[in-house]
């Protein structure tokens, strides 16, 4: 443990020109998730995907990016977080060009698997090195705020930058705009980053990392055929697939003396309450992001680069309060931030539910504007809530599980709401008569369908199409962001409850005092019972 009378060393000129290097695959890969939202109309009409494929295409690089998240922040922590980091880059900046050359929809979702993987890699040994290198709390504190802002800016970033490129080329140009910069991040880290790893990590648990996986995806197919019409056996079974190997992976973790996901961490409230908003905030944001970006392109008919200037000033406005939510948790509580960003969101998601099929985009900017910013509070205190509970050594583990909730929230909420949104646009979409049935069938399946027929049809019934299909639609969003509204207003709720007892953060120790925290995190006899005051004790000034 640290002592007072013992100042940490300071970071030099290698250690900032390493931040540098390490903020920007943190930006690429959120880049690419907003990038890749705006491109889901051109894929669709390129690989002719199913609605169910499309949604798979979607979110499976989520999926797999948190299914492995806490496996590869331990890894980093056992062979080394940069040889970890270059690897997972090299292999991103591959694969990305075997993605965008992909012509069949089973096989994009293999290669966007590949990517997860290879983003879950990545992230954590971002995180990781930074709490490595920066050992002076102030000094911490500016490299986490710059780490958070790069993700910000990447968000920003993205839909810009995906409407330039799909103006000018296909969408294929959106998986190989990551090719160069993973490249470098790959070649530069053996250079400007210094290798560091737990001399003390236990082996890693192969089985639990399949358990993981194998909770998750079942979990997600079932809610994903809970959509369709005939699959309620189906679904059901694939949820209690799910459930059961997750409660054999929670005994496991429990019984092993190196466990892959440290259980007893939740058992202090700061770690499970951050957690648990954490993921709630994601969950609602992900599904509605999906949903407001084909709104957007295939509703009301604006262009890659229209689409991309519509979502700027919210991802302008979100950097600007990401910059400005660190500080103001020196004066206000975490939770009490936290709470009131998601208040916010409410906010924004019912002014969602109000959106019409035609004349309703600018309802739905102006709701956009209000919701998407304020979702920052939660991604930008929980991380360092989370992180600063564990010694440095495990930093890679901890910044695995805090991105495992990010990725995990966004990608449930991609197919849980994009499910839901999909079943009510199923169920609302009445197609008139003189298709054919390959062409109803396509229609009724999803927006991207109905959009593809009527540019195959001929007269006012390729109009007919569009109109029922478009307020179907439309339907389906008024509905998700309800969801959304309900989500978020737990949230707020949780992190008002759960974290109001965490005081304001001093101005030289947000996010950090990881060593100090560390016996917040679990007490001694591992119930956790003790942590919370002392939590609460080293998370105040000092």
């Amino acid at each position: 443990m640290s002592t007072a009378n013992q100042a940490p060393p300071r970071a030099g000129r290698r250690e900032w020109l390493g931040l540098g290097l390490l903020v920007l695959p943190s930006l690429l890969l959120f880049m690419m998730l907003t990038i890749l939202f705006l491109a889901i109309p051109h894929i669709s009409a390129s690989l002719r995907p199913d609605g169910t494929q499309m949604l798979w295409i979607v979110d499976i690089y989520g999926f797999l990016m948190a299914g492995f998240l806490v496996a590869m922040g331990t890894l980093g922590d056992r062979v080394g977080r940069r040889k970890l980091l270059a690897l997972g880059s090299a292999v991103f900046a591959i694969v990305s060009v075997v993605a965008a050359y992909t012509s069949d929809p089973s096989m994009m979702i293999f290669w966007r698997a590949v990517l997860g993987v290879a983003a879950a890699a990545v992230m954590p040994a971002t995180l990781g090195l930074i709490f490595s290198m920066f050992l002076d709390p102030k000094q911490r504190g500016v490299a986490i705020g710059a780490w958070a802002a790069g993700i910000s800016v990447g968000v920003a970033l993205g839909p810009l930058l995906s409407g330039l490129l799909l103006e000018v080329f296909t969408w294929r140009a959106t998986f190989l705009v990551a090719v160069p910069v993973m490249a470098l991040v790959a070649i530069a880290a053996p250079f400007v980053l210094p290798e560091h790893k737990d001399a003390n990590a236990g082996k890693l648990d192969v089985l639990s990392v399949g358990l993981l996986l194998v909770t998750l995806l079942p979990l997600i197919y079932g809610v994903k055929a809970l959509a369709k019409d005939d699959s309620l056996v189906e679904a059901l079974g694939a949820i209690v697939i799910g459930v059961a190997f997750g409660v054999w992976f929670v005994v496991r973790q429990l019984r092993i003396d190196a466990p892959l996901l440290d259980i007893r961490l939740f058992a202090n409230r700061t770690v499970s309450g951050a957690l648990s908003v954490y993921i709630l905030a994601a969950l609602a944001m992900g599904g509605m992001y999906l949903m407001f970006t084909q709104y957007l392109q295939l509703v009301a008919e604006l262009s890659p680069l229209q689409t991309g200037l519509a979502i700027l000033p919210a991802a302008l406005v979100l950097v600007g309060v990401s910059m400005s939510t660190p500080i103001l948790a020196r004066r206000v509580r975490p939770g009490f931030i936290i709470a009131g960003g998601l208040a916010i969101q409410v906010v924004g998601y019912l002014m969602l539910t109000r959106v019409e099929s035609t004349a309703g985009l600018p309802l739905l900017i102006a709701g956009f504007i209000v919701l998407y910013p304020a979702v920052n509070p939660a991604m930008a205190l929980t991380t360092g809530l989370v992180v600063g509970s564990v010694p440095p050594e495990k930093a890679g583990a901890a910044s695995g599980l805090s991105t495992t909730a990010n990725d995990l929230g966004l990608s449930l909420g991609v197919a849980l709401i994009g499910s839901i949104g999909v079943a009510v646009y199923r169920d609302g979409v009445a197609l008139p008569g003189g298709l054919t049935d390959e062409d109803a069938s396509a229609a009724r399946d999803s927006l991207d369908g109905a959009v593809a027929v009527a540019g195959r049809v001929s007269g006012d019934l390729g109009g007919q199409v569009l109109e029922t299909a478009r307020a179907a639609f439309t339907s389906g969003l008024n509905t998700g962001a309800l969801i959304a509204a309900v989500i978020a207003a737990v949230g707020a709720v949780l992190a008002a409850t759960l974290l109001r007892h965490v005081p304001p953060t001093s101005g030289n120790d947000w996010g950090g005092g990881a060593d100090e925290t560390a016996d917040a995190a679990v007490s001694a006899d591992g119930t956790g019972a003790a942590g919370d005051t002392k939590a609460a004790e080293v998370a105040g000034p000092k």
